[in-house]
């Protein structure tokens, strides 16, 4: 039986397969003409009439962007499924009529997430699945018990084969935590795309191996939020941000609002309705620049708000590797080339280093620690390629305690890793 890791992200999604030699496979999923090990957990759904009957198509990742994309406003786009696995209050949304649970949708999403993928030539049900799952689940009334349920029903709907559950902390330092030949606390953050989580562990060994939580938390801040702090201070003011229009003889600054849609790449098709188009149009008429505003239009309408977020995190990607970067963006007529340092992305960002520290302080109030009593820390997600964020737990737990690996892949591959171990220590089962 095949062993798959499968870590079912709030933004990206990872799959992992153990190898009978004891390797891990990360699966690669196509993105554009080129390869990505990460899937974006993302549905989209349409309506659309044949034969006199309204037709319901859905699709996945890429995918659902692109079809997103293609009629925005005759779309519904489904994200961030996982932040409401364990609250009681959300059961079921209608998608053009028909109701959807939301262990319906995470299983459309699961079955498109390995379709196609070579997993050992078996199909669905002859997986062993292990799921990452959080210590605790996102939101304030959040009941752990009923997200796991949720899970493990979602990939029976899926047609999945034998589920085992594992933390996905554990699972992101399961590799590094193998090479401990005596107890350890640890302390790891895992960077995401929408949030970061922190979990100490004690982990014990050796045979009869456990890891025991000692303390959970996690803030709203990852790589979303260093991507929109690049685009609120290199892009916006190229696009009418902080500028003016005169309105019965007296300079007003253009609506903030304009600008607001930029925290999300896929809130700007929100945008493309006749009345805000217009509305803008008419601001840019007595606009100081009119021609920022005129780029603005065109970028909505042209829906190239992804393209454009995608150059952004390229350019976020340079600046962890070098001092300076250029953000580069030509589409659609739509031509922007600024450089940006180091500095001073590391000065826009400073608010959320400091939300990170302060995660940081709750974690270890919560378990009764104080650094010196945490042995090891071990950083995964994109962001922790981010030198001033790997800087802060430098700071606060000296170098030679902090560590990284698998950035992006590590929790999938810990996951796939510790089915193995419990299941025998291969993928033949």
């Amino acid at each position: 039986m095949t062993v798959t890791g499968i870590d079912f992200g709030t933004t990206n999604s990872v799959v992992a397969q153990l190898r009978p030699d004891g390797s891990v496979r990360t699966a690669r999923f196509p993105l554009g003409g080129a390869e990505a090990d990460v899937f974006r957990t993302i549905l989209c759904f349409w309506s659309e009439e044949i034969a006199g009957r309204n037709a319901l198509h859905h699709a996945a990742g890429p995918a659902a962007i692109e079809a997103y994309l293609d009629d925005p406003l005759g779309a519904r786009l489904i994200m961030s499924m996982k932040t409401y696995l364990a609250q009681r209050s959300f059961t079921q949304t209608r998608l053009f009529g028909r109701p959807h649970t939301l262990e319906q949708m995470v299983a459309l999403f699961l079955r498109a997430l390995l379709a196609g993928q070579d997993l050992g030539g078996q199909n669905l049900g002859g997986h062993r699945v292990v799921l990452g799952r959080p210590v605790r689940f996102a939101g304030e009334t959040a009941d752990d018990a009923l997200g796991e349920t949720r899970l493990r029903e979602a990939c029976r709907q899926a047609g999945l084969g034998e589920v085992d559950v594992a933390f996905e902390p554990e699972a992101a330092g399961y590799r590094f935590t193998r090479g401990l030949d005596q107890p350890a606390t640890v302390l790891i953050a895992d960077f995401g795309g929408g949030t970061s989580d922190f979990s100490l562990l004690r982990f014990e060994p050796g045979a009869g191996a456990r890891v025991t939580p000692l303390a959970t938390d996690g803030v709203g801040v990852a790589g979303d939020s260093f991507d929109a702090r690049i685009v609120d201070h290199v892009v916006s003011p190229l696009l009418g941000k902080g500028g003016t229009y005169r309105v019965m003889g007296k300079d007003m600054p253009i609506p903030a609002e304009y600008f607001s849609a930029f925290a999300r790449w896929h809130r700007l098709s929100m945008m493309r309705t006749p009345r805000t188009m217009r509305e803008i149009a008419e601001v840019a008429r007595t606009a100081s620049h009119p021609e920022r505003l005129g780029t603005l239009l065109r970028i909505v309408e042209a829906e190239l708000g992804f393209h454009l977020y995608r150059a952004v995190s390229a350019t976020k990607a340079e600046l962890s590797r070098a001092p300076t970067a250029t953000l580069r963006f030509h589409h659609e007529g739509v031509a922007i080339q600024q450089k940006v340092t180091r500095a001073d992305f590391e000065a826009w960002i400073a608010p959320d280093l400091a939300k990170l520290a302060a995660t940081t302080d709750r974690i270890l109030a919560q378990a009764g620690l104080h650094e010196g009593q945490v042995d090891r820390v071990f950083l995964t997600g994109g962001t922790a390629f981010v030198p001033a964020v790997r800087a802060l737990f430098d700071a606060r737990f000296g170098a030679s305690r902090v560590a990284g690996g698998g950035e992006f892949v590590s929790v999938a591959e810990g996951l796939a890793l510790i089915g193995g171990d419990r299941h025998g220590g291969d993928g033949r089962g």
